[in-house]
C-alpha cells in the first residue's frame, strides 16, 4: 500500500490495523502521514498530538490517527515552500571564498547584497558575462 492508499484508510474507510497484511502495514510511514496531514489546518492539533507517540509504534500511530479524525472522504494537499533558492554554484563561490559551509555562505548573499557578491566574483576570477548571468540568478 501506498502512502496516500494510508491516508484514505484513516480519514475515510477506517479498517482495523489487523486487517492489513504485514506487507501492507511494514510500508505504513508514520513520518509521513504526519506530514500530509498536518498540512490541512484542520488537523495541525491532532497531528501534534500524534507525533508525541514513538515513530516505531505503527499500530499505535495509525489507530490513534483512525480513531481522532472524523469519517470524511478528502484530499490532502502538499503545500510545497515558495521561497526561491540562491543557486547553488554562487553559493560555492561565497563559500570558498570566506571557507564556511553553504548554509552560511546563503546568509552571507543576504548580507553582501549584489554589490558585495559581484566584488568577490570578481576577485574569484570570474569572467564578467558569467558574472552577470549568476546574478540574474540571484534571489534577495
Amino acid at each position: 500500500m501506498t502512502l496516500f492508499d494510508f491516508l484514505n484508510e484513516i480519514t475515510y474507510t477506517k479498517r482495523d490495523w489487523d486487517s492489513f497484511t504485514e506487507d501492507e502495514q511494514s510500508s505504513f510511514n508514520p513520518y509521513m502521514t504526519h506530514r500530509f496531514l498536518s498540512m490541512y489546518e484542520g488537523y495541525i492539533d491532532v497531528a501534534n498530538i500524534v507525533q508525541k507517540f514513538p515513530l516505531t509504534d505503527k499500530k499505535l500511530v495509525y489507530n490513534t490517527y483512525k480513531s481522532l479524525i472524523p469519517k470524511k472522504k478528502m484530499f490532502l494537499r502538499y503545500i510545497k515552500s515558495k521561497r526561491k533558492k540562491t543557486p547553488e554554484t554562487l553559493l560555492n563561490h561565497i563559500s570558498e571564498f570566506y571557507s564556511v559551509s553553504l548554509g552560511e555562505a546563503e546568509e552571507y548573499s543576504y548580507i553582501l547584497g549584489r554589490e558585495g557578491i559581484e566584488t568577490i566574483l570578481s576577485k574569484r576570477g570570474i569572467e564578467e558575462k558569467e558574472v552577470k548571468k549568476l546574478l540574474k540568478e540571484l534571489v534577495i
